[in-house]
C-alpha cells in the first residue's frame, strides 16, 4: 500500500469502529443472566448454543472473546415482544437490567448440554417434522450474547421450520482485532466439524442448512473444504448453504468450490456493493475483490456463478438501519423471510413471491437509468436475484423489452 493511501484507510477503520462502537453504547452487560418465564403473549425461541470459546467468570455472560480448549454447549432460551410491540429485524436491546420482556430480548434460561448424548437428545426433542437443522456461524466482531441474540431474531423472524443450532468462535469484538478473529475462525474449525457430524450422524436429522454470515463464511466454507477433503465428498444431509456478506477472498472461494467437487449442497449468496464493512476488508487483504461485495451481473462474476450454479441475491438497493449495511439480511423483513420461507426448505428464488422473477432483469442490467417504459420494470423491487434459471428469463425478457424499445423509436421518428 502506498504511504498517501495509509491515511484514507486508516480513517475509514477509524470511522467504522466508531458507527460500531455507537451501535453498541447502552447495552449493559450480563444480558445473559437468566430472568425466568416470561409473561402471556411474548414468544420464545429455544437455542442450541455450540462454542470454542472460553468460559467467563462474568455473570450473564457466559463466554468471552478468548479461545476455549474444546467445544461446549449450551441451551439457551431466549424471550422477543409480541410483534406488536417490535420491529421485524430489530434486536431489542435492554437499556438496563433486568430487562422487560414486554419490550426487550430476554434471556429465560441457560442450561449446559455436557455430553454429545445431551446433544442428540436436544436435536431429537426439537426437531420439526421436516427434520431439518439450520445452523448458523456468525460474523467478526461478535460477543457471545450478539451472536445468541441476532440467531433468535433470524429465528423468530424468518419462522424457520428447523431446529436451531448455532455456533459461536471467540470473537473479540472489536474493530482492531480484525487478525485475532480471522485466525480464530481457523482454531475453529475442527470444533464445527465435530459438530456438523454430530448432526449428520444422527439419524433423526433429515437435512442439514448451514448459514453464515461476515467472516463466518470463512469457517464454514473451509470447514466444508476440509471435510470434502477428508471424506471424497461433503455428507448428502448437508443441502443448504447459505452466505451473506462473505467476507471471502473470491479468489479463494473459487479453489475452496473446487476442493469441495462438483457434487455439493445448493450455494446461495447475499451480496451488497454499499457494504462499508467489506469495502474496509479489501483493504486490510491486498485490495482483493470480496465476494459479498461483487456486481454479480457484471463478468466475470456473472458467468462464474451460472457455471458453477449459484444462486445471488443482490441486497444493494435495500435499506437498512445497520450503518455498514453489512447485516441487510437479518434486518430485512422481506429477506429474512425468504429464508425461513424458501431458502432453508430448498426451494429456488425465481418466482415472484417478494417482487422477485422476470422484472428482476431490468434491475440487473442496469435500466433503472434508462427512461420511458423501463422504469415500471427496473423499480419494481429493491432485491435482483441471479440464478441460471431467472437468468435465462430475464435474457428474453430484456431481448423482448429492446425490440419494443426500437419499435417504439421507429414509430415516434416516422423512420
Amino acid at each position: 500500500m502506498m504511504n498517501r493511501e495509509r491515511p484514507r484507510v486508516l480513517r475509514r477503520v477509524i470511522i467504522a469502529g466508531l458507527l460500531v462502537l455507537a451501535g453498541c453504547a447502552g447495552r449493559p452487560e450480563g444480558v445473559l443472566l437468566p430472568g425466568g418465564e416470561p409473561p402471556a403473549g411474548v414468544s420464545k425461541v429455544d437455542l442450541l448454543v455450540a462454542t470454542t470459546r472460553a468460559p467467563s467468570q462474568q455473570p450473564g455472560v457466559l463466554f468471552s472473546g478468548e479461545r476455549g480448549s474444546d467445544l461446549q454447549m449450551r441451551e439457551i432460551t431466549i424471550s422477543i415482544p409480541a410483534d406488536d410491540k417490535r420491529k421485524v429485524g430489530q434486536v431489542q436491546w435492554p437499556e438496563k437490567l433486568p430487562a422487560d420482556p414486554l419490550k426487550d430480548f430476554t434471556t429465560v434460561s441457560v442450561t449446559p448440554i455436557d455430553s454429545a448424548k445431551a446433544g442428540k437428545a436436544w436435536l431429537g426433542a426439537h426437531l420439526p417434522k421436516s427434520r431439518r437443522v439450520l445452523v448458523f456461524v456468525h460474523g467478526f466482531n461478535n460477543r457471545y450474547e450478539d451472536a445468541v441474540y441476532r440467531f433468535a431474531q433470524i429465528v423468530h423472524d424468518s419462522k424457520t421450520d428447523a431446529a436451531p443450532v448455532i455456533f459461536t468462535w471467540p470473537s473479540r469484538a472489536s474493530i482492531f482485532d480484525y487478525s485475532y478473529d480471522k485466525e480464530s475462525t481457523n482454531y475453529s474449525r475442527d470444533a464445527l466439524e465435530e459438530l456438523l457430524r454430530a448432526a449428520v450422524n444422527s439419524p433423526e436429522v433429515g437435512e442439514i442448512t448451514i448459514m453464515a454470515h461476515s467472516m463466518g463464511t470463512w469457517l464454514a466454507v473451509e470447514t466444508l473444504r476440509q471435510m470434502a477433503i477428508r471424506d471424497g465428498r461433503l455428507p448428502k444431509k448437508i443441502q443448504q448453504v447459505i452466505l451473506a456478506s462473505p467476507d471471502l477472498d473470491v479468489d479463494v472461494f473459487g479453489q475452496q468450490l473446487r476442493a469441495i467437487g462438483n457434487d455439493r449442497p445448493n450455494f446461495t449468496l447475499f451480496v451488497s456493493r454499499d457494504d462499508r464493512a467489506l469495502t474496509l476488508s479489501r483493504r486490510i487483504s491486498g485490495n482483493v475483490d470480496r465476494l459479498g461485495q461483487i456486481d454479480p451481473s457484471q463478468e466475470p462474476y456473472r458467468s462464474m456463478l451460472e457455471k458453477q450454479g449459484i444462486t445471488v441475491l443482490d441486497l444493494t438497493a435495500l435499506k437498512s438501519g445497520d450503518n455498514l449495511n453489512h447485516g441487510k439480511f437479518a434486518e430485512s423483513p422481506e429477506v429474512v423471510r425468504l429464508i425461513g420461507n424458501r431458502l432453508i426448505a430448498g426451494q429456488t428464488v425465481t418466482d415472484s413471491e417478494v417482487g422477485l422473477g422476470d422484472r428482476l432483469g431490468a434491475v440487473a442490467l442496469g435500466t433503472a437509468q434508462t427512461v420511458g417504459s423501463a422504469a415500471s420494470i427496473a423499480v419494481s423491487t429493491p432485491i435482483a436475484v441471479f440464478d441460471p434459471v431467472t437468468r435465462k428469463n430475464y435474457n428474453d425478457q430484456w431481448l423482448r423489452f429492446g425490440s419494443s424499445v426500437e419499435n417504439t423509436a421507429v414509430t415516434a421518428t416516422g423512420q
